[in-house]
């Protein structure tokens, strides 16, 4: 007899034996260290290249400073570890291969763009939840001048921005899961996401793109598990920016759900746009992830927060597909984190 599968309704897994988040480190660059949720990320950089002689090469290291410094706030060894799920927005993911190289622990590389910062931590409670694992460890990172080099133009072109294009956020997030710990939020539900594609094709307008995809997985996620909004302290979507949040507001109430009480985007909440002249907001692998383990991980410490749905977005892109004319697929993965 097949044994009974944990899934309820079509996309969303409630988990069993929920995993706890036991440390989280948020590690980020300047320009982020002076924005509204400065107070929140763990370590902000005086210089972006970590002192490494390229930008790729720093990305990895902030990757590989948030991780380590992540499980030793646990009080664990690399041994301790047993498996680490990471993505980045490089080319064949270099910035997460690379400072796995330096870390003994068996690795799963991921691509979600940046929507990866969900999906790393969703696939690490599954395979919490199977039984599979003791400690593990989701990581997400990006870099503004490396993403800039490899998606638009180099720093050097000094190329004008549209207002509604976002400025990708230089940062590294790690969370480590573990089995104990009252005092830590679990993770209860995990809701898998489905490309949605809309033709939007320009590159300069992401929120645009991921909208659809954020409204349906937040549809599917209340549908499978019978939640509404006011099951969830706060609701955070991960870079859609100003543009693509409220586009994201006004869709979501065509399926009779209203968000916009307790509904932030990190893309948006991590810059002042104004003053910092980010336009839209911030955008990255970098983005969810450090808003994730900086912010909404420290106000649910802190008890100032009880409950938060999670939903990284990501743009499937890539430079070639852009160039051959292809329009812009999106991405949303959702993951419920409770205190008890």
């Amino acid at each position: 007899m097949d044994k009974k599968i944990k899934k309820v309704g079509g996309q969303t897994v409630k988990l069993e034996h929920p995993p706890r988040i036991i440390s989280a480190f948020s590690i980020v660059g300047p320009k982020e260290g002076e924005g509204p949720l400065k107070e929140y990320f763990d370590e902000v950089l005086s210089d972006e290249t970590c002192g490494k002689e390229t930008y790729e090469k720093a990305e990895s290291e902030m990757m590989y400073t948030a991780i380590t410094q992540a499980i030793k706030r646990a009080s664990l060894k690399e041994t301790d570890i047993d498996y680490m799920f990471a993505g980045d927005l490089l080319n064949q993911i270099i910035s997460s291969g690379f400072a796995a190289r330096d870390l003994n622990i068996p690795f799963f590389g991921l691509y979600g763009a940046c929507s990866t910062m969900a999906e790393s931590l969703g696939l690490a409670a599954l395979i919490m939840d199977g039984g599979f694992a003791n400690n593990v460890v989701a990581s997400t990172s990006s870099h503004f001048c490396a993403a800039e080099r490899q998606f638009r133009f180099p720093l050097e072109y000094g190329s004008q921005r549209s207002k509604t294009a976002q400025w990708t956020v230089t940062g590294s997030g790690a969370m480590i899961l573990g089995k104990e710990g009252t005092q830590f939020p679990k993770i209860t539900y995990v809701t898998t996401g489905v490309v949605k594609d809309y033709g939007i094709m320009d590159a300069n307008n992401m929120g645009a793109a991921m909208a659809p995809a954020a409204v349906d997985t937040l549809y599917k996620h209340f549908k499978d598990t019978g939640r509404t909004p006011k099951s969830y302290d706060v609701i955070t979507t991960g870079d859609l920016g100003k543009v693509g949040k409220t586009i994201s507001d006004k869709l979501i109430l065509e399926y009779g759900y209203d968000i916009r009480e307790n509904h932030v985007d990190c893309g948006d909440i991590i810059f002042d746009n104004e003053v910092q002249g980010t336009d839209s907001g911030g955008s990255g692998c970098g983005c969810s992830a450090v808003v994730t383990a900086g912010y909404i991980y420290k106000k649910m410490m802190r008890r100032e927060i009880k409950s938060a749905l999670v939903i990284s977005t990501g743009a499937l892109m890539s430079t070639t597909s852009s160039l051959q004319g292809e329009s812009i697929p999106g991405i949303a993965h959702a993951v419920a984190i409770e205190m008890d």
